[in-house]
């Protein structure tokens, strides 16, 4: 059977930047051993599969799958998808901004599409849970030993790393600056012996030091234990670190923002946009956004049995 599918660079204004994104508007009749084929066959860092929704009142329901297994959710096929839909007329754009819910593993996620002339431009999303705290993050030896970098050029302390999750856990390790984070390798003795088999075995280097004049971070994220070697932007991981990073501010009410800057080192440029709405100190709404791309279109023969 043929399926129609798009492919899109999310997180970027240009064509080859950002992350890329396979989408299947209708994945209906697909098995679950199938679209993880597909999403093999396509190895990008995730694959999208989009159905009715289940609750009518919602837009569509969507599964995500790296090369390696299926996610309750993930940044960049969110806001992705929701651009793929828009450009191909599966969602008019009657206004400028368009509001959606797609329906996840972690629940009802509330997306916002901007546009102009009945054409997408870039889209946000809430996040439907917000930053829990993980378990104990590795010491800072083992993460220094991963990464292949020294331990005291880890931020160590009260601002040291930390396992945050709004959906899918990551390990969050802060260094001390640009060139840090540029040299880091993943050592896949130490990872296999040590991140593999902890409960967040994601790992998301940052530093306050950036490339361009308006960013706030430059990151790479490292993640084996889903086939994917070096991810160009991760926007499930932007809304984790919202976690790391609102505790930080001297605001404590209102809404704070960030710009991230990911993929570089890959010649695959991201950025991503973060806001946190604080009360009293504490996190009440996390939205993730970014501009996308449509790269091409195509048909996939599919054989169902």
């Amino acid at each position: 059977m043929k399926y129609r599918y798009f492919t899109a660079d999310v997180f970027t204004d240009r064509v080859f930047g950002g992350n890329q994104l396979a989408v299947f508007p209708d994945g209906r009749e697909l098995s679950d051993a199938l679209m993880q084929k597909i999403a093999r066959e396509f190895n990008f860092s995730e694959t999208v599969f989009v159905f009715p929704p289940e609750d009518p009142a919602n837009t569509r329901k969507l599964r995500i799958f790296t090369p390696e297994n299926e996610l309750p959710f993930a940044g960049h096929p969110t806001v992705g998808t929701a651009f793929v839909l828009a450009h191909a007329g599966e969602i008019p754009l009657v206004d400028d901004e368009v509001r959606i819910v797609f329906e996840e593993g972690v629940g009802p996620v509330h997306v916002s599409i901007f546009g102009r002339d009945g054409r997408p431009i870039s889209s946000q999303l809430s996040a439907a849970k917000m930053p829990e705290a993980g378990p104990e993050p590795p010491t800072i030896e083992v993460l220094a030993e991963t990464l292949s970098i020294e331990p005291s050029e880890i931020i160590a302390g009260q601002d040291g790393p930390r396992t945050i999750s709004c959906g899918v856990p990551f390990i969050f390790v802060p260094v001390k600056s640009l060139d840090v984070v540029r040299r880091s390798r993943v050592n896949r003795t130490a990872w296999d012996r040590e991140i593999a088999k902890h409960p967040a075995p994601q790992v998301f280097i940052f530093t306050r030091e950036t490339e361009t004049s308006t960013a706030h971070v430059h990151a790479r994220m490292f993640a084996p234990s889903m086939n994917i070697e070096e991810d160009p932007a991760t926007g499930s991981a932007a809304a984790a670190l919202a976690g790391y990073l609102a505790p930080h501010n001297d605001v404590t009410a209102g809404t704070v923002c960030w710009t991230i800057e990911q993929g570089f080192e890959m010649g695959r440029p991201s950025i991503i946009n973060l806001e946190a709405d604080l009360r009293d100190g504490e996190i009440s709404a996390v939205r993730v956004a970014g501009q996308s791309v449509m790269v091409c279109e195509g048909m996939m023969d599919v054989p169902l049995n």
